[in-house]
C-alpha cells in the first residue's frame, strides 16, 4: 500500500546556543514536503523512464502506461464524471490560466476579491465581488450578481482560504450559479490536501489544484472537469503532441481533442505519476482519523493563542466557520517577517511571513491601506499551516517560540 509518511521527518537543525532540534516544518500551504508514495513511484518508473507517446520502445511504451494510468488515478481522486477530462499543468496557477484562455468569447468571470492571485488575476472580464463575511453573505451577494448581469458567466471560487484556511460554501455558491447556467471553477489547491474533493459534490464543472501542496513536489498540477469548452479553444501550448497533422503551408494543420490538445510538448511524467500516487495514497487512507488530528492540532494552536494577546488570528467567516489547517496572525506591534526569522533561526520552526499572493485579502483582515510585493512580511501576516508530518510537539514549540519571539 502507498505510504503517506513523510520524507524528512525527522531533519535537525543545530540551533545558535548548540541544540539540535528536529525541525517543525509549519508551512504546508506553501509547499508540502514528499510523501514516500510519491518518492517511490518516481524511484520505481526511472529506470524505465522514457517519452511519452513517442516510440515503440519499451521505456516509451511504459511510460505512456504510466502517465495514462496517473491520469485515470487522478479522476477517480476527483470523483471525474462521464465525459469530465484531465489536463496535467505544472501547478494550479498554471491549470486556472490554461481554462482562462479556453472560456467562449464574451464570458464574464464573477469572482471574490480573497482569492489567491492564481485565481485572482488570470481571468478576462471580471466582475469581483467584494470578500463576504458569512456564508449567507457570500450566497446573497453571488444571487444579486446574477440578477444583474446579462450574458455568459462563470464563477470561479477557492475551496479553502489559503490565507485563512476557512472553507468556503462552495456546494451552495454552486447551486446558486448552475440556477443560472453558470458553471463554476474550483481553486482546490488548499481544500484537496486536507479534504476528499469531488466535482460532483462540489458541484464543480471544472476542479484545479497542485501537487507541490499535496505531497508530491515534483512540478505537476491538475486541470479536471467538462471537456467541451477546453476541445473548442485553441491549444494552451502549440507544439508536438497538441497536433495531429500538420501540413505545409501555415494553418493546415488539425488540432489534437482531449487532454493532449492542452498538453504540447512531452509532458511532465514523473510529476504526473508522482502526483497519482500520493492521490491513491489518499483514495485509501483513513480520511477521518486524518482530519480529526489536523484538527486536533488546530485546536490546540488557537487554545493556546488564547495567552498571547500580542497574536490576533484572521478570519473572514468568524472563529467557528470550519477550516482546514491553516492559521494566520496579525501582529500588530511587531513585524512578521522578523518573527518568522527568529522563529526558524532560534527555535528552528519554518512558518511563512507576507500576504501569501492573497493582497486584498491580507489587506483588508489588517486594514493596511497599502502592500508590499507578494512574500514581504512587513504589512502582512504570520502563517503557521499543518500537514500529515505535523505533531502536537510542533504547535507546543511554534507557542513557546512566540511567546519568546513577542516578549522579548
Amino acid at each position: 500500500m502507498p505510504s503517506l509518511d513523510i520524507i524528512g521527518d525527522d531533519l535537525k537543525v543545530t540551533l545558535p546556543h548548540g541544540e539540535t532540534v528536529r525541525f517543525a516544518h509549519l508551512d504546508y500551504a506553501a509547499s508540502a514536503p514528499c510523501a514516500q508514495a510519491a518518492a517511490d513511484a518516481v524511484a520505481d518508473l526511472l529506470p524505465r523512464y522514457g517519452s511519452v507517446h513517442r516510440g515503440t520502445g519499451v521505456r516509451s511504451q511504459a511510460s505512456t502506461v504510466a502517465y495514462e494510468l496517473a491520469r485515470d488515478v487522478v479522476a477517480e481522486f476527483v470523483g471525474a464524471r462521464p465525459g469530465d477530462g484531465v489536463i496535467f499543468t505544472r501547478n494550479t496557477t498554471d491549470a486556472l490560466n490554461l481554462l482562462a484562455r479556453a472560456l467562449p468569447p464574451g464570458t464574464t468571470t464573477i469572482g471574490f476579491d480573497g482569492e489567491h492571485h492564481a485565481n485572482l488575476l488570470p481571468w478576462p472580464n471580471v466582475l469581483r465581488l467584494p470578500t463576504p463575511a458569512s456564508p449567507d453573505e457570500a450566497v446573497e451577494a453571488l444571487h444579486r450578481a446574477l440578477r444583474e448581469h446579462t450574458g455568459p458567466a462563470v464563477l470561479t471560487v477557492t475551496g479553502a482560504s489559503n490565507v485563512t484556511g476557512e472553507v468556503w460554501p462552495v456546494r451552495r455558491l454552486a447551486d446558486v450559479a448552475h440556477a443560472y447556467g453558470v458553471r463554476v471553477i474550483v481553486d482546490a489547491a488548499q481544500l484537496a490536501p486536507h479534504h476528499p474533493v469531488s466535482l460532483a459534490e462540489l458541484g464543480a464543472d471544472y476542479l484545479a489544484f497542485s501537487g507541490h501542496k499535496l505531497y508530491a513536489p515534483f512540478g505537476a498540477g491538475v486541470l479536471a472537469g467538462r471537456t467541451d469548452w477546453l476541445d473548442a479553444a485553441a491549444p494552451y501550448l502549440a507544439g508536438g503532441g497538441a497536433s495531429v497533422a500538420v501540413g505545409d503551408r501555415p494553418g493546415e494543420l488539425t488540432w489534437a481533442h482531449g487532454p493532449a490538445r492542452h498538453e504540447g510538448g512531452t509532458p511532465n511524467l514523473l510529476g504526473a505519476v508522482a502526483l497519482a500516487a500520493v492521490c491513491a495514497a489518499l483514495i485509501t487512507a483513513d480520511r477521518t482519523a486524518l482530519h480529526q488530528h489536523e484538527q486536533a492540532l488546530l485546536t490546540r494552536l488557537r487554545d493556546g493563542l488564547r495567552d498571547l494577546p500580542e497574536a490576533t488570528e484572521v478570519s473572514v467567516f468568524g472563529p467557528d466557520h470550519p477550516r482546514v489547517g491553516i492559521v494566520s496572525l496579525h501582529l500588530p506591534a511587531h513585524d512578521p517577517a522578523g518573527i518568522a526569522q527568529r522563529l526558524g533561526r532560534e527555535h528552528g520552526i519554518g512558518v511563512r511571513a507576507g500576504q501569501f499572493c492573497a493582497h486584498p485579502l491580507v489587506r483588508r483582515l489588517t486594514g493596511a491601506t497599502t502592500g508590499g510585493a507578494c512574500g514581504t512580511g512587513s504589512t502582512g501576516l504570520l502563517r503557521a499551516s499543518f500537514g500529515l508530518g505535523s505533531t502536537t510537539d510542533d504547535v507546543d514549540r511554534l507557542l513557546a517560540g512566540l511567546t519568546a519571539a513577542l516578549r522579548t
